[in-house]
């Protein structure tokens, strides 16, 4: 089999990926390790900024997420007993976050995928091993129904997350990682319950901190901190809504609506970042190469700048017969991503517990407060979630 792009990992990056290239007349192939129901049925992120939206709408699948996706033009942080609002619209000259969930947004470009003459999904397919990129050949191996078969192509995306065999390819020591383990995660619950507030609310509370997101009118999506020695079986549906309501503002507790649970998960929080992000002719893209904490809503929409910058460098490769942009992409992204990296530690630290010491609550506080009195302090905030800009000389 031969392609232009060869794309390891069908989630939302590898199929965005794959439909922008397909657009300017560039063909890929897909390999993805599960079966379409398995991937679609993920519960993942749901906050995109605009960067995000404007690639679903530049690849020709946002009609759904135009319609039903929830726009949001701040976010509540809730500390100290009160809640403090960040009109992210204003402070930014209008930018925006919009809540739609990645199961949605798979959703939507999987119906675009399929219908595109363009674009091979190969499901289930298993020992991917790419090879040959070192050396200028690339080849993508794979195992399907017994049947071992080679995909020969130009370049390789690696969008198969960091547990993925992309990264796991590169020999050592052509590779830094730089890792931060936090020590507690979060425990989620999705339930179809009206939300409790129309935007998000951030609480920092001296028993943890607890997120109150959505996924739609009737559908939410509640966290909180937990340690890391927890089991998802020792809470209860109705040990967990005591539990953020606890944390949350007497008068938004009180109208919290409960319900059963339709999903319970804990995920442990980490840093990581993987340097460089192009090894020969495979590049990382996505959570294959950097993840954050989910704290600032950051780790899909980082998929989705790799996503621009290295779309845009394979279209000015095939149309104009450019590399340059190829060379720059690592360089470009990483900076975005570090960018990212920051905020999200950044907001972790001034949310989350992290120990029985009272003064270090007291200096959240603070903090908090100054951030909240303060213009400046509320733009930092504002201008981060919303989403840095792309690199406007990537073109």
């Amino acid at each position: 089999m031969r392609t232009q792009v060869g794309i390891i990992g069908g989630g939302p990056s590898g199929l965005c990926l794959a439909r922008l290239l397909s657009l300017s007349g560039i063909k890929s192939v897909i390999l993805e390790r599960q079966t379409r129901d398995y991937v679609e049925a993920r519960i993942r992120a749901g906050i995109l900024e605009q960067g995000m939206v404007d690639l679903m709408r530049r690849a020709k699948v946002s009609d759904r997420l135009d319609k039903e996706g929830l726009v949001h033009d701040g976010i509540v942080l809730a500390f100290d007993g009160r809640e403090e609002r960040v009109d992210m619209a204003s402070l930014t000259g209008g930018k925006r976050v919009t809540v739609y969930g990645q199961t949605e947004l798979t959703k939507d470009l999987y119906d675009a995928v399929l219908e595109d003459e363009n674009v091979t999904v190969i499901f289930s397919a298993g020992e991917v091993e790419p090879t040959g990129y070192l050396e200028g050949s690339p080849k993508l191996s794979y195992t399907k129904d017994g049947k071992r078969t080679t995909v020969e192509c130009d370049y390789i995306a690696g969008c198969d997350g960091y547990h993925g065999v992309s990264r796991a390819s590169v020999p050592r020591g052509m590779i830094r990682e730089f890792e931060r383990v936090y020590p507690f995660g979060w425990l989620g619950l999705l339930a179809d319950t009206p939300p409790v507030h129309e935007e998000l609310i951030y609480a920092n509370h001296e028993r943890g901190f607890a997120l109150c997101s959505q996924r739609s009118h009737t559908r939410s999506r509640y966290y909180v901190q937990v340690g890391l020695d927890e089991k998802i079986e020792d809470w209860s549906d109705d040990r967990f809504w005591d539990e953020i309501r606890a944390r949350l503002p007497a008068h938004i507790a009180e109208r919290m609506v409960t319900g059963p649970s339709l999903e319970k998960s804990i995920a442990p929080l980490r840093s990581f970042v993987a340097e460089p992000l192009r090894f020969g002719t495979l590049f990382l893209v996505g959570d294959a190469g950097h993840i954050v904490p989910p704290t600032g809503a950051k780790g899909l929409n980082l998929a989705a700048s790799d996503m621009y910058y290295l779309s845009t460098a394979l279209i000015a490769y095939y149309n104009e017969g450019r590399s340059d942009l190829l060379d720059r992409y690592s360089e470009v992204a990483l900076r975005r991503v570090w960018a990212a990296v920051r905020f999200s530690w950044w907001f972790t630290s001034i949310t989350h517990k992290f120990g029985g010491d009272p003064i270090e609550r007291k200096i959240q506080v603070a903090e908090l407060d100054y951030l909240m009195g303060s213009t400046a302090g509320k733009t930092t905030i504002a201008e981060n979630y919303v989403g840095l800009p792309f690199d406007p000389s990537f073109k």
